[in-house]
């Protein structure tokens, strides 16, 4: 999106294409996912952001095989030729060899990820407020977030306020603010790039919203109803009865990347992603750039980039102004990747900020985080929706968009008035 647009207007034919017809602010999924957000609040359509650059054409397509020696994009259903080719397909979670985990612990990327944790997290309290059983209602009322980054962390504190304050009242039978959320970091604190000091701050925001924070523990074993954590230190295991688990650790590079590597005969790194030159090239080709999650790129401390969208986007910005300098037989000097900060949300006026030259916590945090994922936002349409959606949720402490859709995890069962008997149809 970002190449597209500062492409916009040159000497070139630009085609943006995407398996979606749309732009999703991922850094935003996790309000969609606890019901503070709708998902057409955080996408804009890619022909709607691109209209008015005239030389940009968008292709609603899935690409399947690059060939480098031919210049040439397969995708499902066609091929295009290309002069030059900005790869950025991205990173989703990887569950560490355990692909079965996915279904039980779904994972927060995409809108329909987002709407089924949304699905989960709701059903839960319904099915808790309909259980007599104390035990099995507690194994609906806990919560097991696995990965203690800053989408994990976001996701518990967004959770933590969904039971303390959004759902304070609806319920009858159960008080949602007797969750047990627990957020589960293997290595040894949670937001593990911040320094000490907001990573200390963060745990005790989370802990005031009713998060109980694990690290150095991991996820070894997981069922439909049972979670097994194991110590990382002493290697000693826990069994837990929790009905819901949202994952949010390990990154994988798109698959794409893998192949491109090996079509280009150029490196990866142990998640997938494609190393990449000084100026975001590969080795030996120099029309083709790989840039965002899926790039492999040193910065001045010698560790790859961090996946997050500041360097997607300055990477997008460079990679398009390196070929429109190309194009006038002009140099650009190699990459360099300005950081700009790090930004984590716990909740309500709740918020850690490390900018480099401040660090800070508290409202102000949460002020700058808010007006900073404001300004990312493609479209005013969506700055001024969800604008005025969190000031709402903010005086009122209610999430409008908390809606179920999709299956219904309840059994069928068969009532026999005579002999007042239920009999279990289906599980």
């Amino acid at each position: 999106m970002y190449a597209a647009k500062a492409l916009a207007g040159a000497l070139v034919r630009v085609t943006l294409i995407d398996k979606r017809n749309f732009h999703l602010f991922q850094a935003l999924l996790y309000q969609v996912a606890t019901g503070g957000l709708s998902p057409g609040d955080i996408a804009s359509p890619l022909r709607a952001a691109l209209k008015n650059a005239r030389n940009v054409q968008v292709l609603k397509a899935e690409v399947v095989d690059i060939y480098p020696e031919k210049k040439l994009v397969f995708l499902r259903d066609g091929l295009l030729s290309y002069d030059s080719l900005i790869v950025a397909t991205g990173a989703g979670y990887h569950y560490f060899d355990h692909p079965e985990w996915a279904e039980l612990a779904p994972a927060l990327k995409t809108v329909e990820g987002a709407l089924e944790i949304r699905r989960r997290l709701l059903l839960a309290f319904e099915a808790a407020e309909r259980e007599p059983d104390p035990d099995k209602r507690r194994a609906w009322l806990t919560f097991v977030i696995v990965g203690g980054g800053p989408t994990g962390v976001e996701l518990a504190g967004a959770l933590g306020e969904l039971a303390n304050s959004t759902l304070r009242g609806e319920f009858r039978t159960i008080d949602p603010a007797e969750a047990q959320i627990i957020l589960l970091e293997a290595g040894g604190s949670i937001l593990a790039t911040y320094p000490p000091d907001l990573v200390h701050k963060a745990g005790r925001s989370l802990e005031k919203l009713g998060v109980t924070v694990r690290s150095g523990q991991r996820l070894v074993d997981l069922t439909a109803e049972l979670v097994t954590i194991q110590d990382v230190a002493s290697g000693r295991e826990e069994m837990l009865t929790s009905r819901t688990v949202l994952w949010a650790a390990g990154i994988q590079a798109s698959p794409l990347g893998q192949l491109l590597a090996e079509r280009a005969g150029v490196e990866t790194d142990p998640i997938g992603r494609v190393k990449v030159e000084p100026d975001l090239s590969l080795a030996g080709q120099p029309e083709i750039f790989v840039i965002g999650d899926m790039a492999h790129f040193e910065g001045r401390d010698g560790r790859p980039l961090p996946g997050v969208a500041q360097v997607a986007m300055q990477q997008g910005e460079y990679a398009a102004r390196l070929i429109v300098d190309r194009l006038k037989g002009e140099n650009r000097p190699p990459f360099e990747y300005r950081d700009k900060g790090n930004l984590a949300v716990i909740g309500r006026n709740a918020a850690v900020a490390d900018l480099g030259f401040a660090r800070f916590s508290g409202f102000m945090a949460w002020l700058v985080w808010v007006f900073i994922h404001i300004s990312y936002l493609i479209g005013f349409d969506n700055k001024l929706l969800v604008m005025t959606q969190w000031g709402w949720n903010y005086f009122t402490r209610r999430r409008g968009a908390r809606l179920i859709t999709g299956g219904d995890p309840f059994p069928l069962v068969e009532v026999r008035a005579e002999s007042a008997q239920v009999v279990t149809k289906v599980t």
